[in-house]
């Protein structure tokens, strides 16, 4: 298994060697290698199964990083990153040629974000080449939020886990880009689409499910766990499924159900974000046939977490 613990140079050494790390960041853990490295990018694809086609994002650590990889950043999206910055943003530009077209496979653009999580920021800071860093877990599957996530799934494949504690938004970023003269959301996530349209204005969401992805996160069927889930008004559905046999997502309401998690009784989506892959992991261990959930209000960080369950359950 994995050694878990927060030693920084211990990270950089194997990082340098041409191995992967799991890293914590703000959102979630990363499963980190030389971005710049095709053959450590190479691992990252084989350790997480993912298909090639499903592009990587690259992390730097500051804001001034991001010119010696991409070839241009639009203004509107510069902004961006000067007022989220360290924090839950990717941003989608041209790349330059010195990011290998595995990483961003084969398309000419690339996300970059820098993350907000101490250890890492210091790591990267140290470090004289960006990773790239999808989440630390099986592709398709439930995104890791502690050190014990990655371990339980990824711990035989790798050698390091880099300890940050639980992540503390829970989602993964948002990625933002510019087209067609607009500021484009591809994937909603931990930095919500209010608080980007009060810094540049209206923007254009375009977090589709899609077979021929432009960034991270798009496709259709993703984020799931190990068993059905069922979107709808839990009382209907547990018509269908009784509760002896079901598990009972929900955002606040109790359901007196011994299969059930609630993901903030107090009804608050930044705590509801932060508990949503936790409760899909928990629902894995339990013995029940199907995951009965509903959506939460479709306003901040909801629109994120509802976009994960959707794709959860391959909507």
């Amino acid at each position: 298994m994995a050694e878990i613990g927060t030693d920084i140079q211990r990270a950089k050494h194997l990082l340098h060697q041409g191995e992967l790390v799991a890293v914590p960041t703000e959102t979630v853990y990363g499963l980190a290698g030389n971005a710049l490295n095709p053959e450590a990018v190479t691992k990252i694809f084989k350790v997480k199964e993912r298909p090639s086609f499903d592009p990587l994002i690259i992390h730097v650590p500051d804001l001034a990083s991001v010119d010696e990889y991409a070839e241009e950043v639009p203004e509107p999206v510069r902004i961006l990153a000067k007022h989220f910055w360290p924090g839950p943003l990717t941003i989608l530009v041209k790349k330059k040629s010195i990011v290998p077209e595995l990483v961003t496979s084969g398309l000419d653009t690339v996300g970059i974000r820098c993350p907000d999580h101490p250890l890492t920021r210091e790591l990267l800071a140290s470090l004289d080449f960006p990773l790239a860093a999808p989440s630390a877990n099986p592709f398709g599957y439930v995104s890791p939020t502690s050190p014990q996530h990655v371990q339980d799934q990824l711990g035989n494949k790798i050698q390091y886990i880099l300890d940050g504690g639980t992540c503390r938004v829970g989602i993964e970023s948002t990625i933002v880009g510019f087209e067609n003269g607009m500021t484009t959301v591809y994937r909603m996530g931990g930095l919500s689409i209010e608080k980007i349209e009060r810094v540049v204005g209206k923007v254009d969401v375009q977090s589709h499910s899609t077979s021929n992805p432009k960034a991270p996160g798009q496709l259709k069927s993703h984020y799931a766990p190990g068993k059905k889930i069922l979107i709808g008004k839990i009382e209907e559905l547990l018509q269908q499924y009784p509760a002896h046999c079901a598990g009972i997502l929900t955002f606040q309401n109790d359901f007196n159900s011994p299969f059930q998690f609630i993901l903030s009784p107090s009804g608050n989506l930044e705590e509801a974000a932060q508990n949503l892959f936790t409760a899909l992991r928990t629902f894995d261990k339990m013995p029940i046939d199907a995951i009965l959930t509903e959506f939460v209000p479709e306003v901040g960080l909801g629109r994120a977490i509802n976009d994960r369950l959707r794709r959860a359950a391959a909507l």
